[in-house]
């Protein structure tokens, strides 16, 4: 779950992360009165959930309150990547002498959390981590020890920030960290991070993903999730309880498990297709959780052949069957379909497919060159 960047700064200075003053505004009007209190100088922020958004004219300074009230009715009239903007960020202005990067995330392959840091900051820390990726430092932290002081003068010493700002470092790493770690987040970053006229550091903008397994645990985060900013389908996927990402291909994948459905795309890949969404049903799915994953799948223009990937563990074969079936009752389609259905009831699952002239295959290798092959014959047609 991704929260804005007002969301994330909040959050940041419960926990000790100096911000800059500043309002949300729902309308023109609000954003000219926040920067009448502001002192009539102010940044107007784009509140959406995507990247780019200076870029796109989604950040703008303003010099007085009329401005402020012009520019905010403009960003509130904007799309910022198919995204509409509902609300506006009004901080105050600052004195920036100098950006960094600081950033908290997880490290699957150490499985532990990682602070990165970069004295390029205000930029794609992506693509400085490519071209420069002696700029990046990062340091990993022990879930046992928690972050060390001699960690964060290393991280300092590594961006050669000046030593005045050594302390105020310490605190705002530590309080990003425990944001991170309280908060079941995925990543909590801050970019830029900058250098003020006055030798402050203040954290310019905010970013935080949440892990959605440890919402149950957050009421008060689960309440932040902005519905309106989040695709439609990926909203049915959940009240299903599917996990779903749309992708840019033209291979729509169901599978029961995230390590499997990995795998499938892989496969996928390697055959030379490109798969349209990643979509796991998870264990002991019901026929109506395979009809609901079908029918949101179907619902992707870009998918031009279907590829099911079952290994009933929990799982039924036949229950999967049931589904797929049922799904096509309610959704007609002439999309070609694959089926791969092993394990449990295997065989029961099978001859309802086959007796309702489906695609099957045994081997995942069989199953993605025939969707492949099935979505070019469908293409070309």
């Amino acid at each position: 779950m991704k929260l804005h960047e007002y969301q994330s700064k909040q959050i940041f200075a419960e926990y000790g992360v100096p911000i800059p003053r500043g309002q949300v505004a729902m309308t023109a009007i609000e954003a000219r009165s926040i920067t009448e209190e502001l002192g009539g100088m102010a940044v107007i922020k784009a509140q959406v959930l995507v990247g780019g958004r200076g870029k796109a004219g989604g950040i703008r300074l303003v010099h007085s309150p009329e401005e402020a009230e012009e520019v905010a009715g403009q960003v509130l009239a904007m799309e910022i990547k198919g995204l509409p903007v509902r609300r506006v960020l009004v901080d105050e202005a600052a004195d920036i002498q100098n950006e960094i990067y600081l950033g908290v995330t997880n490290d699957r392959s150490r499985r532990c959390p990682v602070v990165i840091a970069s004295a390029e900051g205000g930029v794609d820390i992506e693509e400085v981590a490519r071209s420069q990726p002696d700029k990046i430092v990062r340091i990993w932290i022990d879930p046992l020890l928690g972050l060390r002081d001699y960690q964060v003068r290393h991280l300092a010493v590594s961006i050669e920030l000046p030593r005045k700002y050594w302390r105020s470092l310490h605190t705002i790493t530590r309080s990003l960290y425990q944001a991170y770690l309280n908060s079941d987040a995925t990543l909590a970053e801050i970019n830029p991070l900058v250098i003020t006229g006055d030798e402050r550091l203040l954290a310019l903008d905010g970013k935080m993903v949440l892990d959605d397994n440890g919402l149950i645990r957050h009421a008060e985060l689960a309440e932040m999730r902005d519905i309106d900013s989040e695709e439609p389908v990926e909203r049915e996927a959940r009240k299903y309880g599917l996990s779903y990402v749309k992708l840019g291909g033209n291979i729509g994948c169901m599978v029961n498990g995230a390590g499997l459905a990995m795998a499938t795309m892989d496969v996928i890949h390697l055959f030379g297709g490109a798969p349209a969404n990643f979509l796991d049903i998870g264990g002991g799915a019901s026929a109506d959780k395979v009809s609901a994953a079908i029918q949101i799948i179907l619902r992707d223009p870009n998918v031009e052949a279907v590829l099911f990937n079952i290994f009933g563990g929990i799982t039924r074969g036949d229950e999967v069957a049931r589904g797929i079936l049922n799904a096509l009752k309610e959704m007609p389609t002439e999309i070609p379909m694959v089926v791969r259905l092993v394990g449990t009831n295997e065989e029961e699952g099978r001859q309802l497919l086959h007796d309702a002239k489906m695609e099957t295959a045994v081997s995942l290798g069989d199953a993605a060159q025939k969707a492949i092959e099935a979505a070019k014959a469908r293409k070309e047609a």
